[in-house]
């Protein structure tokens, strides 16, 4: 009797020791939280740049071999040839050939498939009305993509083909109506790092996102600028149309940096 006591309490202990082992194998614990800084505004914008850049590093680089810092593109300095059509290369800030203009070697390449216009004039020669929709942050030219409202940036580093990261990515975005319709989405490679949504213009028309991972990589960023696409005879809705058309200006990212093989 004693010893089938003693094998019932063997049993039980048994039991329990299965069942915690499958309780700690079907349900582990929850994976960290993604930590992120996120920067936004609108109308007077110029504080969250200031504090933005501050995040990303306050060397503003213009030439390749950086390892700290940050980079910054405008549309500016596109020449003629690639404005108000589309042209644009997809690599047009991320020049490989050695002896090309060390301006344009800034690590930002473009989804292949896509295709990107520059614009100097407010998109007008596409609709009339866009005249009154859109204005550049940086004089004059602003930037869009053709036949959709999406845009893929890819990092490389600087002057080279090679794959790279970076830690934060924003961008002014020029019209937003919609609070829901226009984002940023971050990823390190396929794993999504989250979505972000730009605050509605105010009086001025700018609006600025800013995310800034201090523990992740960035590899993409998927900018889904409103729920429209630029075409001629598409209004925005502030125009009498039916869709938020959003364009997009300046883009700020850290020094891109190798990613790991």
């Amino acid at each position: 009797m004693k010893k089938m006591k003693q094998m019932a309490v063997l049993f039980a202990a048994a039991t329990l020791i299965l069942s915690c082992s499958k309780d700690d194998k079907y349900n582990p614990p929850a994976p960290p939280a993604i930590v992120s800084s996120v920067v936004k505004a609108s109308g007077d914008i110029t504080g969250a740049l200031t504090q933005f850049r501050g995040l990303l590093g306050d060397s503003l680089n213009t030439t390749p071999g950086k390892t700290g810092g940050r980079r910054e593109v405008n549309w500016d300095g596109v020449p003629v040839g690639n404005t108000n059509n589309n042209t644009f290369p997809l690599d047009f800030f991320n020049n490989t050939d050695a002896n090309g203009p060390v301006g344009r070697k800034r690590g930002l390449v473009y989804a292949a498939g896509t295709t990107l216009r520059i614009d100097s004039s407010d998109f007008a020669e596409l609709d009339a009305s866009n005249a009154n929709e859109f204005d550049a942050f940086s004089p004059k030219k602003i930037l869009a993509p053709v036949g959709t409202n999406v845009t893929e940036a890819i990092f490389k580093v600087p002057g080279t083909t090679t794959d790279a990261f970076v830690k934060g990515f924003g961008v002014i975005l020029v019209d937003v109506d919609d609070a829901n319709a226009t984002t940023l989405e971050f990823f390190n490679g396929a794993k999504s790092l989250g979505v972000f949504k730009a605050p509605v213009r105010t009086t001025t028309g700018f609006s600025f996102l800013g995310v800034f991972f201090p523990n992740e990589k960035i590899t993409r960023v998927k900018i889904t600028a409103g729920n429209g696409v630029l075409a001629t005879g598409i209004k925005d809705i502030s125009a009498g149309g039916t869709k938020d058309l959003v364009v997009m200006d300046d883009f700020f990212y850290d020094e891109p940096k190798q990613a790991a093989n």
